[in-house]
């Protein structure tokens, strides 16, 4: 069975036999420490400060972890064992302002905020070791892919989470910024299998990663709301504190390559993966009610 370093751990122990160690994307040596003592033979790097938001008002620190970062670990891996697989966390932000649609390998970036830009370096980074020292690296440009692990500041989170709040009584409203946004939406399980598949390939290559659809964030909101028997229409209120300085309108992604290649297709669809974090956010809501961690508005 092959060893594999995911840098994007974050706390809680997934599986029995799951070893942490500690690591930071702007401590090379702490990376090269990592990489002899687990003696990987595949490294999947998805560390990075990767909250859209936040990098506007931590531009430099989005740079040093998501942008230098890469370059840390690829040459963490290069005075290690060059032999190493290495698969970079690319991402849909890079496009931005999008040259066409849908986005392919080819489309040109053309990033609209900190986290695009520093992104599109950590892409740019990957390829040029691959070409450079003949390294086993790839990026997965992954379009947004969710589940009910995701994090509470992301959209699709806050949305669900916030119907199971507002069901429970814990809130009244849910105050959201653009809702004519749109995405390419995914579930994170489909999407991780194709990142083990990209490193399973007989050479290294990039690929996008999508279903192909987009979903305005209203429409998510009518699926999310409707799947606990409400009308977001009655609890939804814009706010243009949470709207972007430079907004990305629509990403669509094209993952016609990844078919072809790696036989990799989404099972997830866009209401199923709503649905899902709705009633694991209901049900979690539910339980931290109960034993008193939360309190039902009077």
């Amino acid at each position: 069975m092959k060893a594999a370093l995911n840098t994007g751990i974050t706390g809680q122990l997934l599986e029995k036999g799951v070893k942490l160690i500690s690591g930071d994307l702007i401590d090379e040596n702490s990376l090269i420490r990592a990489l002899e003592a687990t003696e990987a033979e595949e490294v999947y790097n998805l560390g990075a400060q990767s909250f859209v938001p936040a990098s506007w008002d931590q531009p430099i620190l989005t740079g040093e972890i998501t942008a230098l970062g890469v370059t840390r670990l690829l040459e963490a891996i290069r005075i290690v064992n060059p032999k190493i697989r290495f698969y970079q966390a690319s991402s849909s932000e890079m496009f931005g302002k999008v040259q066409e649609s849908p986005q392919t390998e080819k489309t040109p970036f053309y990033p609209r905020s900190p986290y695009g830009v520093a992104k599109a370096y950590g892409h740019w980074i990957t390829v040029n070791y691959r070409e450079s020292y003949d390294m086993f690296a790839v990026s997965g440009i992954l379009f947004n892919h969710e589940s009910p692990r995701r994090g509470l500041e992301f959209v699709t989170r806050k949305v669900t989470h916030g119907v199971a709040c507002i069901k429970a009584g814990l809130q009244k409203e849910l105050r959201m910024g653009n809702l004519e946004a749109k995405r390419d939406w995914g579930f994170a399980g489909d999407y991780v299998r194709a990142m083990w598949l990209m490193l399973q390939q007989k050479t290294p290559d990039d690929f996008v990663i999508a279903t192909g659809e987009t979903h305005p964030v209203r429409e998510m909101c009518e699926i999310a709301f409707s799947r606990a028997g409400m009308d977001y229409k009655d609890y939804v209120v814009q706010d243009k504190k949470f709207f972007r300085p430079a907004e990305v309108h629509t990403l669509t992604g094209d993952a016609g390559k990844a078919r072809r290649v790696l036989g990799w297709k989404p099972e997830v669809d866009f209401k199923g993966l709503i649905n899902m974090m709705v009633d694991a956010d209901i049900d979690e809501v539910d339980r931290q009610v109960k034993n008193g961690s939360l309190s039902p508005r009077k």
